[in-house]
């Protein structure tokens, strides 16, 4: 099941949906911010159908 979650870009701080697949458990990715185009981290703990965790990370 994929959940729309709102996050803030570490850097510009602009904010925008990012849609995550709660069928992964525990998930580590890099995307880039739709607005700035820095990539950051995101960290994200699953069960499915719920974020237990999101955490955005920049570098």
């Amino acid at each position: 099941m994929q959940i729309s979650e709102s996050i803030q870009c570490p850097f510009c701080g602009q904010t925008f949906d990012l849609v995550i697949d709660t069928s992964i458990p525990s998930q580590q990715f890099t995307t880039d911010c739709e607005v700035c185009c820095r990539p950051f981290e995101v960290v994200v703990e699953c069960e499915p159908g719920e974020i237990l965790s999101l955490d955005v990370l920049g570098n």
